[in-house]
């Protein structure tokens, strides 16, 4: 029988003895092994097989017996001695291991697990010293002596190690390490001339250099090791460099980081330009998700270096300094953008919202000042000037930079800006005469047909003929745009003329078909006519024409009896079951049975699926104000004014109007919801930190606010007495950068610029905290409370 003695020592480690099969296995085996050990009495793995079966079979001294004879006929392999020593007792074992050491004095394997053995930290650098006697060359062991001695006993060692292994790289840098800077740096030369391929060691050095602050030798130290490990035959490795300056950024080392990065920066990429950048976007983005920076941030500068002109880049570069630099270091990227990417309209755009964000408003307009000398018919540019004017309320400035753009580029956008400037000012005899100007130059442009007609609707009285009258000019130019149509048969709706706006769709819906919009107007109609059939016929030849429609299928379970809705939220979602316009039909009939928490997921996945849909944060809202926490309506509105919601019928038919134009988001919000479920909004009180929130106020701030006015009233009132337990929170910390975490804070770029805000969510916890001792401390004091009402109750019995 042939056996592999080897492959059955990691079978036998799995072997448990639990039945006479295995015993019947067990006595198959032994009889193998011994044939084994028989017929090849000097092989080691047979020797180790028998004595390890044996102690499976729980013959511990049979199996010692067995090893021990191996290790008489195997005298040189060190597998059967350890295997000796690990089966004998630990008293016994030391013995075994002296015998084997003295046979093979040259095995590593055995000196360290001698060490091992031993207790005492003094005996174990002992056995290690005396094994380093015998193998001097050995890194392992001198690693292993070294870690067990104080520093200066160790610089001495690791002063013969390098000796004794002068091509360890470990042991040079070690000694580095340990070496005051003078010395170190001696150290590090020998390590080169000993070991001239290995680029750590230059790394190492160009660290050493960075802790005594010689930034410029930091640099000179890592390319002449470039040009070294060239001459020295190593094939440059990209990755491996950016790996050690990775290393270099983690250890605090970011000198070295940049420099690394910039003398490799060529290394490895491709020679044309457009796979050089595309080398270095994805080196910086991978840097990037492994949290690294500084490294990230140091090819981007070095990339925009040799590659000037390249926008992309620089846009990389400024979107890392918006997330992770400071307002400092992002001004800096993008002065040096705009200088070498003069014509790149969106870094002056860039450079110019951070300066008005940080209230620097005549930097931004020298800055778009000077973004007009490069690009005198940039759209964008004009209309970012003038928005900079007009938020700043000068609106005469706005006036004529937009008479200049008018001139200059002539798009239909800059027509529609100067018209709504007019518009919003209440001037609206200029408007239309704006309108009028601007349709001349531009007649297929439908959004000003819209708001020529809108003007009309506005003024007081509302012109609605006229309205009428703009509105059918403009669906001759612009046939095909169904905002306009659905504008013109509204302004129908507004005169009760249902029949003309009847015929109005028909005409629409022929023009656009499978339009949605038109169909859900039509059925609107009928319902305002009164007449519901109607309705629900057109509603069902629409879901024919548009069958994977959300918002038809959501009005078409409005429509439906209430003991047929569900059945029809079920078709609805067969048809469409990611569209949000559904999703809230199906979370207000949850809400409308009372099954809360059904309603709140299905709201939440609406404005998941969609979260710039108006209506569905407008109904989410109105649902947790009859229903939620102060905590669950916070939610909802920081992340409506995070979504920044622009679509939706109804959203969009109140937030447009002009008073609430400039209007904060959560301001839109809350007047949605004053609209459209007044009776939600005005079940009960609000929450003030929810109501300063719908106001578009921080509530912290406010409160802050209130409460340093409160304490100076009582400053004020009472002279020399101290207010005790008065905690004024203080909003806003501004920081260059992270300072360590501060309690009931959070580090991030808020309105006001970098630094701490103050954290909702630390603070709800740290109140809730406090409850929760409040409670405990009641709970605590009722039963001294009933203890005493039992004792009144005796105290009468007695009486």
């Amino acid at each position: 029988t042939v056996m592999d003695p080897k492959g059955y020592l990691t079978d036998l480690n799995a072997l448990q003895v639990q039945s006479d099969a295995d015993i019947s296995d067990i006595k198959k085996a032994r009889t193998l092994l011994k044939s084994v050990i028989t017929n090849n009495p000097k092989h080691g793995p047979g020797w180790i097989a028998a004595a390890r079966l044996e102690e499976v079979a729980g013959k511990v001294q049979s199996a010692r017996q067995l090893i021990a004879q191996g290790c008489k006929h195997c005298p040189n392999n060190e597998d059967v001695w350890l295997e000796a020593a690990r089966l004998e007792k630990p008293q016994s074992a030391k013995a075994v291991i002296a015998k084997a050491v003295k046979s093979l004095p040259h095995s590593v394997r055995l000196w360290i697990d001698a060490a091992n053995r031993e207790v005492d930290v003094q005996a174990k650098a002992r056995v290690l010293r005396k094994a380093l006697e015998f193998i001097p060359n050995s890194v392992r062991l001198w690693k292993e002596a070294v870690s067990l001695e104080d520093e200066a006993e160790a610089r001495v060692m690791l002063s013969r190690a390098v000796e004794c292994v002068p091509h360890s790289v470990e042991m040079w840098l070690a000694l580095a390490k340990l070496s005051s800077y003078k010395e170190a740096q001696k150290v590090l030369n020998e390590a080169r001339k000993h070991i001239p391929t290995s680029p750590v060691i230059w790394v190492t050095a160009s660290k050493l250099e960075e802790t005594q602050g010689n930034e410029k030798m930091v640099e000179l130290i890592l390319t002449r090791a470039i040009d070294s490990l060239a001459a020295n035959g190593v094939t440059p490795d990209r990755d491996m460099w950016l790996k050690q300056a990775e290393e270099a950024e983690k250890t605090g080392f970011i000198k070295t980081c940049q420099a690394i990065v910039k003398v490799t920066i060529k290394v490895g990429v491709d020679e044309d330009v457009k796979g050089m950048k595309q080398n270095w976007i994805q080196d910086a983005d991978a840097a990037i998700n492994r949290n690294s920076i500084e490294v990230a941030r140091a090819i981007y500068n070095n990339a925009v270096m040799h590659l000037k002109n390249k926008k992309k880049l620089w846009l990389r570069l400024a979107e890392l300094e918006t997330k992770y630099g400071t307002s400092e270091s992002l001004d800096n990227v993008l002065q040096r953008a705009v200088t070498y990417c003069p014509h790149a309209e969106i870094l002056w755009l860039m450079a110019a919202k951070q300066k008005w964000l940080r209230g620097d408003v005549a930097s931004a307009r020298r800055i778009l000042a000077e973004a007009f000398s490069h690009s005198k018919e940039s759209e964008a540019i004009h209309l970012a000037a003038v928005k900079l004017e007009s938020e700043n309320n000068e609106i005469q400035r706005s006036r004529l930079l937009l008479a200049r753009a008018r001139q200059q580029c002539n798009t239909p956008k800059v027509w529609m800006q100067s018209v709504q400037l007019e518009r919003e000012q209440g001037l609206f005899q200029q408007a239309l005469h704006l309108c009028e100007e601007g349709l001349r130059e531009h007649p297929a442009f439908a959004k000003m047909w819209m708001i020529f007609g809108q003007i009309h609707m506005e003024k007081s009285p509302p012109e609605l003929q006229e309205a009428a009258k703009v509105f059918e000019r403009g669906l001759q130019k612009c046939p095909r745009s169904v905002p306009l149509w659905l504008c013109s048969v509204e302004c129908e709706v507004r005169q009760q003329k249902y029949t003309k706006a009847r015929s109005l769709l028909e005409k629409g819906r022929l023009r656009n078909p499978g339009a949605d919009l038109l169909w859900l107007k039509g059925v609107e109609v009928e319902m305002l006519d009164g007449s519901e059939r109607l309705a629900n016929h057109l509603m069902s030849k629409a879901l024919q024409e548009c069958a994977t429609s959300g918002i038809l299928w959501a009005k078409a379970i409005e429509l439906e009896p209430k003991q047929g809705q569900n059945a029809k939220s079920v078709d609805a979602l067969k048809k469409c079951e990611n569209d949000a316009h559904v999703i809230i039909a199906v979370a207000k009939l949850f809400w409308r049975d009372a099954k809360m928490a059904k309603a709140r997921k299905w709201f939440n996945r609406a404005v998941t699926l969609n979260p710039r849909l108006g209506d569905a944060w407008g109904a989410y809202l109105a649902f947790e104000l009859e229903h939620g926490t102060a905590h669950e309506q916070r939610e909802v509105i920081r992340k409506c004014v995070d979504a920044e919601p622009n679509q939706g019928l109804d959203w969009n038919r109140i937030v447009k109007r002009v008073p609430n134009w400039r209007a904060k988001w959560a301001v839109k919000l809350k007047r949605y919801v004053e609209e459209v479920y007044v009776s939600e909004f005005t079940a009960k009180a609000l929450n003030r930190e929810v109501e300063l929130l719908l106001q578009g106020e921080d509530p912290y701030a406010a409160m802050a606010a209130a409460a340093e006015a409160e304490a100076a009233e009582k400053e004020g009132a009472e002279e020399g007495v101290k207010e005790e337990g008065l905690e004024v929170k203080q909003y806003f910390e501004p920081a260059s950068s992270f300072q360590g975490a501060r309690a009931g804070f959070a580090f991030k770029m808020g309105p006001r610029g970098l630094g701490y805000y103050r954290d909702a969510k630390q603070d709800l916890k740290a109140e809730h905290k406090r409850e929760q001792k409040v409670e405990h401390k009641v709970e605590k004091v009722e039963p001294t409370v009933k203890e005493e009402e039992k004792d009144d109750k005796k105290d009468d019995k007695k009486k």
